[in-house]
Protein backbone atom coordinates (compact mmCIF):
# COMPACT_ATOMS: atom_id res chain seq x y z
CA UNK A 1 0.00 0.00 0.00
CA UNK A 2 1.34 3.19 -0.93
CA UNK A 3 2.29 5.77 2.59
CA UNK A 4 -0.47 7.22 3.41
CA UNK A 5 -0.53 10.68 4.52
CA UNK A 6 -3.19 13.02 6.53
CA UNK A 7 -5.34 15.60 4.23
CA UNK A 8 -6.34 18.54 6.71
CA UNK A 9 -8.82 21.47 6.56
CA UNK A 10 -7.94 24.81 6.59
CA UNK A 11 -8.17 24.92 10.33
CA UNK A 12 -5.15 21.82 9.97
CA UNK A 13 -7.45 19.34 12.00
CA UNK A 14 -7.09 16.09 9.69
CA UNK A 15 -10.08 15.46 7.56
CA UNK A 16 -8.57 11.94 5.98
CA UNK A 17 -6.19 10.33 4.44
CA UNK A 18 -4.58 9.29 1.14
CA UNK A 19 -2.17 8.46 -0.92
CA UNK A 20 1.39 10.85 -1.15
CA UNK A 21 1.10 10.28 -4.74
CA UNK A 22 -2.52 11.33 -5.03
CA UNK A 23 -2.27 14.45 -2.55
CA UNK A 24 0.12 16.05 -5.16
CA UNK A 25 -1.75 15.33 -8.10
CA UNK A 26 -4.74 16.51 -6.50
CA UNK A 27 -3.50 19.17 -4.62
CA UNK A 28 -4.78 17.85 -1.55
CA UNK A 29 -4.41 20.05 1.50
CA UNK A 30 -1.38 18.09 4.41
CA UNK A 31 1.06 18.93 6.56
CA UNK A 32 5.11 19.24 6.25
CA UNK A 33 8.18 20.48 7.69
CA UNK A 34 11.00 22.30 6.68
CA UNK A 35 13.74 22.11 9.15
CA UNK A 36 17.02 25.36 8.16
CA UNK A 37 20.45 24.55 9.27
CA UNK A 38 22.49 27.30 10.12
CA UNK A 39 25.69 27.99 11.32
CA UNK A 40 27.22 30.46 13.78
CA UNK A 41 29.11 32.12 11.14
CA UNK A 42 26.25 32.75 9.38
CA UNK A 43 25.95 29.93 6.84
CA UNK A 44 22.74 28.04 5.86
CA UNK A 45 22.88 24.71 4.48
CA UNK A 46 20.58 23.71 1.17
CA UNK A 47 19.67 20.21 -0.04
CA UNK A 48 19.78 19.82 -3.79
CA UNK A 49 16.52 17.63 -4.22
CA UNK A 50 16.99 14.12 -6.27
CA UNK A 51 15.93 13.81 -9.83
CA UNK A 52 13.62 11.50 -8.60
CA UNK A 53 11.26 13.85 -6.52
CA UNK A 54 8.02 15.23 -7.65
CA UNK A 55 8.19 18.09 -7.51
CA UNK A 56 11.12 20.07 -8.16
CA UNK A 57 13.60 17.71 -9.21
CA UNK A 58 16.99 19.05 -8.66
CA UNK A 59 16.88 22.12 -7.16
CA UNK A 60 18.06 23.38 -3.91
CA UNK A 61 15.58 23.23 -1.34
CA UNK A 62 15.58 23.71 2.90
CA UNK A 63 18.00 21.63 4.68
CA UNK A 64 15.62 19.03 5.58
CA UNK A 65 12.18 18.87 5.15
CA UNK A 66 9.22 16.10 4.89
CA UNK A 67 5.73 15.14 5.35
CA UNK A 68 4.30 14.62 8.71
CA UNK A 69 3.22 11.04 8.79
CA UNK A 70 0.33 9.93 10.46
CA UNK A 71 0.50 9.86 14.53
CA UNK A 72 3.69 12.16 14.47
CA UNK A 73 3.33 15.72 15.41
CA UNK A 74 5.26 18.77 13.62
CA UNK A 75 8.46 18.22 15.99
CA UNK A 76 8.38 14.55 15.57
CA UNK A 77 8.67 14.99 12.24
CA UNK A 78 11.06 17.67 12.04
CA UNK A 79 13.70 15.78 14.12
CA UNK A 80 13.17 12.44 12.30
CA UNK A 81 13.93 13.90 8.79
CA UNK A 82 16.77 16.28 10.16
CA UNK A 83 17.79 12.34 11.35
CA UNK A 84 17.02 10.64 7.78
CA UNK A 85 18.13 13.32 5.32
CA UNK A 86 21.48 15.01 7.67
CA UNK A 87 22.61 12.34 9.76
CA UNK A 88 21.61 15.02 12.99
CA UNK A 89 20.25 13.91 16.24
CA UNK A 90 18.71 16.49 17.54
CA UNK A 91 15.86 17.27 20.74
CA UNK A 92 12.98 18.99 20.73
CA UNK A 93 14.76 21.44 22.93
CA UNK A 94 16.94 22.31 19.91
CA UNK A 95 14.92 23.29 17.48
CA UNK A 96 13.63 26.78 16.91
CA UNK A 97 10.28 27.51 15.77
CA UNK A 98 10.40 29.94 12.67
CA UNK A 99 7.11 29.71 11.86
CA UNK A 100 3.60 28.03 10.54
CA UNK A 101 2.35 29.39 7.23
CA UNK A 102 -0.16 27.92 4.60
CA UNK A 103 1.79 27.25 1.22
CA UNK A 104 0.47 26.41 -2.00
CA UNK A 105 3.01 25.27 -5.30
CA UNK A 106 2.62 24.35 -8.47
CA UNK A 107 5.38 22.42 -10.31
CA UNK A 108 4.84 23.42 -13.69
CA UNK A 109 7.63 20.65 -14.98
CA UNK A 110 5.59 17.67 -13.15
CA UNK A 111 2.39 19.07 -13.14
CA UNK A 112 2.01 18.42 -8.97
CA UNK A 113 1.03 21.09 -7.25
CA UNK A 114 2.44 21.23 -2.56
CA UNK A 115 -0.33 22.91 -1.01
CA UNK A 116 0.33 22.35 2.89
CA UNK A 117 0.75 23.86 6.42
CA UNK A 118 4.31 23.36 6.97
CA UNK A 119 6.00 24.08 9.82
CA UNK A 120 9.35 25.97 10.25
CA UNK A 121 12.16 25.45 12.26
CA UNK A 122 15.95 26.06 12.52
CA UNK A 123 18.82 24.01 13.71
CA UNK A 124 22.17 25.55 15.26
CA UNK A 125 24.94 23.72 13.73
CA UNK A 126 28.00 23.43 15.89
CA UNK A 127 29.63 20.69 14.37
CA UNK A 128 32.45 20.32 11.53
CA UNK A 129 30.72 19.94 8.26
CA UNK A 130 31.97 16.59 7.87
CA UNK A 131 29.62 14.99 10.79
CA UNK A 132 26.65 15.75 8.26
CA UNK A 133 25.10 12.40 6.58
CA UNK A 134 23.50 12.55 3.02
CA UNK A 135 20.52 10.22 2.69
CA UNK A 136 21.04 8.51 -0.51
CA UNK A 137 18.89 8.69 -3.04
CA UNK A 138 17.01 11.38 -1.43
CA UNK A 139 19.22 14.16 -2.03
CA UNK A 140 22.39 15.19 -4.78
CA UNK A 141 24.24 17.04 -2.44
CA UNK A 142 24.00 19.30 0.79
CA UNK A 143 25.39 22.93 0.12
CA UNK A 144 26.48 25.52 2.46
CA UNK A 145 25.25 29.60 1.58
CA UNK A 146 26.21 32.31 3.37
CA UNK A 147 22.71 34.08 4.39
CA UNK A 148 23.96 37.43 3.50
CA UNK A 149 25.12 36.17 -0.27
CA UNK A 150 21.29 34.46 -0.27
CA UNK A 151 19.69 37.40 0.90
CA UNK A 152 21.24 39.33 -2.02
CA UNK A 153 21.58 36.61 -4.29
CA UNK A 154 21.98 37.58 -8.24
CA UNK A 155 18.97 36.79 -10.75
CA UNK A 156 21.30 34.36 -12.76
CA UNK A 157 21.90 32.47 -9.66
CA UNK A 158 18.06 32.01 -8.63
CA UNK A 159 17.66 29.32 -11.06
CA UNK A 160 19.76 26.59 -8.69
CA UNK A 161 16.43 26.85 -6.27
CA UNK A 162 13.15 26.24 -6.08
CA UNK A 163 11.13 28.62 -7.59
CA UNK A 164 9.72 30.33 -4.69
CA UNK A 165 13.06 30.59 -2.51
CA UNK A 166 13.42 34.32 -2.89
CA UNK A 167 9.66 34.77 -2.08
CA UNK A 168 8.83 37.31 0.75
CA UNK A 169 7.91 34.82 3.19
CA UNK A 170 11.42 32.82 2.68
CA UNK A 171 13.50 36.16 2.68
CA UNK A 172 11.32 36.76 6.41
CA UNK A 173 12.93 33.01 7.72
CA UNK A 174 15.91 34.05 6.12
CA UNK A 175 16.10 36.82 8.50
CA UNK A 176 14.97 35.27 11.29
CA UNK A 177 17.11 32.83 11.37
CA UNK A 178 19.87 35.86 10.91
CA UNK A 179 18.88 37.32 13.86
CA UNK A 180 19.63 34.11 16.01
CA UNK A 181 23.39 33.93 15.17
Amino acid sequence: MANQLNIVDENDQIIGQESRTNIHQQGLLHQEVHVWIFKPNGEILFQKRSMSKDTYPGLLDASAGGHVEQGESYQQAALKELTEETGIEAQESDLKVITKMRRQSFDKITKMTNNTFRAVYAYRFDETKDKLVLEEGKALSLEWWPISTILAIPKEQRPKFIPSMFSDWYIKIFHKIKDLL
